[in-house]
C-alpha cells in the first residue's frame, strides 16, 4: 500500500479563521520566487549594475528584508524547505530533487484545511522531486513510495517555463489563467515561479543594454572579458525577471486583488555565478525578500533581523491566525512586519548535499553546513580535497577563460585562493561587517579564536538537533 499523506493530525481547528473571517476578508497570498537569485541583484538592494523598477517600486510599497537567507544553494531544497518550515537536513532532502516524506505537512495543507485554495503555477517548483529524472528507476521509485504527491495536497499544479521571449510575453495570460481557478468568494495561496535568472538563459532583448566594460565587478570576479560578457548576459535576464514581475502585478491590480494580496517575493538560492550556487557563501545563500501587505507593512520600510527561508511558512500561518505544526521549526517574522520590535534569529543555517552533476566534482557534489550571524559567517567542509567548480558554470567561455587563466598562472594570488585552492579549508569564519564579500578566512587566528569556537559549538548542536548524517565540525581540529 502506498504511503499517505498524515491527514494533518496536528489537529487543525477551525475556529482561529472563522474568527479572522468574522472581522475581516481573510488575506490572499501570493507567493512569487526568482530562481538563482542572490541579494545584491535589485536595485533597491544597492545594486550599482541591475536595473528593476518593478521590483524597486514593489519595495517602495513594502518591506525589504536585508538579512534573508535560504537554508541550501540549491533550488530543491530550499523551496521543500520554505514549504515545510524545517531544515533540509530534518526533512531528510540534501540529495536534490528528493521530496519530502509524505507525512510532512505543509503549510499550505494548514491553509487548505481552513478553507484556503491553494495553487501552484510557473517554473518548476521541485516539491516532489525532477519533471524529468535523468534516471528512470527514480522517478518510478518517487511513485511507488508514494512521493509524487502534490496532486492531492494542492487544488492547481501547472509547471510552465518563462525562459523565452515568447514565454515571458505569456506571463499575464498564465497567471490571469491561475487565478480563473480560484472558486469565487475563497481566499487563495499562489505559488508563481520565474526561471529568470537561471542559467540557459535566453534573455528577451530588453530596452536597456548593459555595456560589460562599464560594469562594477566585486572583488572575488576576476576581471577578465568573458567574465564580464557572462556578468552583462546575467543582468539581462534579471532585467527579464522584473518585466515578468511587474506583468503579474498588473494583473493583480487589474483584478482588484491587490488591495487585499499579502505579495511574498523572495530568491530560492543564490545565482550561478562565480561563489553563488551550490556554494555557502553569501553569495550562495543570501537572497532578496520583499513582503507588500496593505494596511500592515508600512511602505518603504526594512528589517536587518536574520530571517531563514524555513520561517516563510510560520510566518504566513501566523499572518492567518493559524496554528502551525509542531514539526515546524519556523520562527515567524510577523513582528517585524507588523512594525513590531522584533529580534530575529541570533542564527542561521544552510547546508549543500548532492546536486546533478559528476560526484567528482563540486558542482555535483559537495557536503558542508554553515551557520551565519548578524555579523559573522562559519562555513564547514566536509570534502575539502576536491577543487572548487562553480554549479552550472562549466561548459561557459567564462568559467573556460578563467582555467584558462589558471593554468597559465595569471590570475591574482587572491583569485587562484579563491577559485582554485586545494585542498580547501576545512573551516572558514568571516567577518561580514569588515569584509562582506567574504576575501580573508579567519578561522585560526588568534583574535577570533572564541567567536570560532562558539560558531563551531553552535553548528555541531544544530547538526545533532536535525539529525545530520555527517559528523559535527571537531572544537580540536586541526591538532588532531
Amino acid at each position: 500500500m502506498k504511503p499517505r499523506i498524515a491527514a494533518l493530525s496536528f489537529a487543525v481547528c477551525l475556529t482561529p479563521l472563522l474568527a479572522l473571517g468574522a472581522t475581516a476578508t481573510r488575506p490572499n497570498i501570493l507567493l512569487i520566487l526568482s530562481d538563482d537569485h542572490s541579494v545584491p541583484h535589485l536595485g533597491c538592494y544597492g545594486s550599482p549594475n541591475a536595473i528593476t523598477p518593478n521590483l524597486d517600486a514593489f519595495a517602495a510599497q513594502g518591506m525589504r528584508f536585508n538579512r534573508a537567507y535560504t537554508t541550501a544553494p540549491q533550488c530543491a531544497p530550499s523551496r521543500i524547505s520554505m514549504f515545510a518550515g524545517r531544515s533540509p537536513v530534518a526533512l531528510r532532502v540534501t540529495r536534490f530533487t528528493q521530496p519530502a516524506p509524505a507525512d510532512t505537512v505543509f503549510f499550505t495543507d494548514v491553509m487548505r484545511a481552513h478553507g484556503y485554495w491553494a495553487g501552484i503555477d510557473g517554473r518548476h517548483h521541485h516539491l516532489d522531486g525532477a519533471k524529468i529524472e535523468k534516471d528512470g528507476y527514480v522517478a518510478e521509485a518517487l511513485q511507488e513510495a508514494g512521493l509524487k504527491y502534490l496532486d492531492r495536497r494542492f487544488d492547481h499544479v501547472r509547471i510552465l517555463s518563462t525562459k523565452s521571449a515568447a514565454e515571458l510575453a505569456r506571463v499575464p495570460q498564465v497567471f490571469a489563467e491561475a487565478l480563473d481557478k480560484v472558486p469565487a468568494g475563497k481566499p487563495f495561496f499562489l505559488y508563481f515561479g520565474f526561471n529568470q535568472p537561471h542559467r540557459a538563459w535566453k534573455g528577451v532583448t530588453p530596452s536597456v543594454t548593459f555595456d560589460p566594460a562599464r560594469l562594477k565587478l566585486p572583488p572575488d570576479f576576476p576581471d577578465l572579458p568573458e567574465v564580464r560578457a557572462d556578468y552583462a548576459d546575467f543582468l539581462h535576464v534579471v532585467y527579464d525577471l522584473d518585466q515578468g514581475f511587474g506583468a503579474v502585478m498588473t494583473v493583480l491590480e487589474e483584478r482588484g486583488l491587490a488591495a487585499n494580496t499579502m505579495v511574498i517575493f523572495m530568491g530560492d538560492n543564490g545565482e550561478s555565478l562565480l561563489r553563488g550556487k551550490g556554494t555557502l557563501h553569501e553569495r550562495g545563500t543570501h537572497v532578496p525578500l520583499i513582503v507588500r501587505w496593505p494596511g500592515v507593512v508600512k511602505p518603504g520600510s526594512q528589517s536587518d533581523a536574520l530571517v531563514s527561508g524555513e520561517d516563510l511558512g510560520g510566518t504566513v500561518l501566523a499572518a492567518l491566525g493559524l496554528p502551525a505544526p509542531a514539526a515546524m521549526t519556523s520562527v515567524s517574522f510577523l513582528p517585524a512586519l507588523k512594525g513590531q520590535a522584533f529580534a530575529g534569529r541570533e542564527f542561521v543555517y544552510a547546508e549543500r548535499g548532492w546536486h546533478y552533476g559528476p560526484i567528482t566534482r563540486t558542482d555535483g557534489l559537495d557536503l558542508s553546513r554553515s551557520i551565519t550571524t548578524k555579523r559573522y559567517h562559519f562555513i564547514y567542509h566536509a570534502l575539502p580535497d576536491r577543487a572548487y567548480t562553480p554549479v552550472d558554470m562549466p561548459g561557459t567561455a567564462a568559467w573556460g577563460a578563467l582555467v584558462r587563466a589558471h593554468r597559465e598562472k595569471s590570475l591574482s594570488p587572491l583569485h587562484e585562493r579563491l577559485l582554485f585552492a586545494v585542498p580547501r579549508p576545512v573551516v572558514q569564519l568571516y567577518d561580514l561587517e569588515a569584509d562582506p564579500y567574504e576575501l580573508v578566512n579567519l578561522a585560526g587566528q588568534a583574535a577570533t579564536r572564541d567567536i570560532e569556537t562558539k560558531l563551531r559549538s553552535e553548528l555541531g548542536k544544530w547538526m545533532v538537533r536535525e539529525s545530520d548524517f555527517l559528523p559535527p565540525p571537531s572544537l580540536k581540529w586541526p591538532k588532531e
